[in-house]
């Protein structure tokens, strides 16, 4: 293991003023989208999409680096038929891909979940390194609810993310770890800090117990937020207040930076929580906090695109505009009236 080269990707990743662009959705969740506006799932109009939102230009300004799915590691461009990975790497943006199987039923529990994907595991990252990417992504699922999440799912989860991780070392790969609460259910903002903490800290146990080096990760959580059916919501100072002391708590400062997901929040919620938060901590955190979004990234660029050609430079400038304000909020320099 290279951990000083696994430790420069992950620093570049999290660079001040530049986050991760999350592009790896499965075909499934792209039909969901695609659905949305009218169009075909094919293979052919998803890599029209994704060449869309990659060769918007100056994104890399934005963006460090991108996570892709299987089928996007391996398409190409339309101009020039560059295959992806190399496009980006010519950008300066750094390639990764998504390596889970997705969550299944997790045995002897109702409706909680454990992510597949480790069986075979290092012979793809061994093939993905060789495509080019350079980083990797495993998500785990935790539900909160009666009796959930159970110490069970916790901890299967956790170590799940910690051989995974160990793996994408070992392969020359920086992990992104990401184990997402979900914000689904009717659970106060009190109920998921004390999940989140709990969560953390059974995933950096696992980290430890399995060798990871903390140098050459990075951590993709959820923030700390009330349930999107609780009746009380929490402001944007107690959503950051929150997600910061709980990180505080359970983050190494060896950890070179935290990128966040955004779990369903409004595209213009998940850029005002991580602005707060980067106020908060100022020039002193022990870790730079930006983005990993997916559809907090893409979604008025989906809804401008809508499978027609003549609409990606209007697609692309409302990509460009949501990548600049997530920018301005890692600095803590974002406004509400620049929306």
């Amino acid at each position: 293991m290279d951990l000083e080269n696994l430790n420069e990707i992950a620093e570049a990743m999290v660079v001040k003023g530049k986050g991760v662009l999350a592009a790896d959705e499965s075909a499934p969740t792209c039909k969901k989208r695609f659905d949305s506006i009218n169009v075909e799932s094919s293979e052919e109009n998803r890599n029209a999409y994704r060449d869309m939102l990659f060769t918007a230009p100056g994104i890399e300004e934005y963006i460090s680096g991108v996570i892709l799915f299987d089928e996007t590691l391996r398409q190409s461009t339309l101009a020039d038929k560059t295959l992806y990975p190399e496009f980006l790497k010519s950008l300066g943006i750094i390639p990764g891909i998504k390596v889970d199987k997705g969550a299944h039923a997790l045995s002897g529990s109702e409706n909680e979940k454990v992510t597949d994907g480790l069986d075979g595991l290092g012979e793809r990252l061994k093939e993905y390194y060789d495509l080019g990417a350079r980083f990797a992504k495993w998500r785990a699922v935790i539900t909160i609810g009666d009796q959930a999440p159970s110490n069970t799912c916790i901890s299967v989860n956790a170590h799940a993310l910690a051989r995974y991780a160990a793996l994408c070392q070992e392969h020359g790969l920086v992990p992104i770890v990401e184990p997402e609460i979900l914000m689904d259910g009717e659970h106060t903002i009190e109920d998921s800090f004390v999940v989140t903490e709990e969560v953390l800290h059974t995933t950096f146990y696992e980290l430890y117990s399995q060798g990871v080096e903390l140098e050459g990760m990075i951590l993709k959580p959820n923030m700390v937020l009330s349930g999107y059916g609780c009746s009380e919501q929490a402001d944007v100072d107690d959503v950051a207040e929150m997600t910061v002391t709980v990180l505080k708590r359970c983050v190494p400062s060896a950890v070179p930076g935290i990128a966040f997901l955004s779990g369903g929040q409004s595209d213009e919620h998940a850029t005002a929580h991580l602005n707060k938060m980067n106020q908060i901590l100022g020039p002193n955190s022990p870790w730079n906090l930006t983005y990993s979004y997916g559809r907090a990234l893409q979604a008025p660029a989906l809804k401008a695109w809508g499978g027609n050609p003549e609409n990606v430079q209007t697609a692309q400038n409302e990509f460009q505009k949501r990548a600049k304000l997530n920018s301005l909020a890692t600095k803590g320099e974002y406004q509400s009236s620049m929306e």
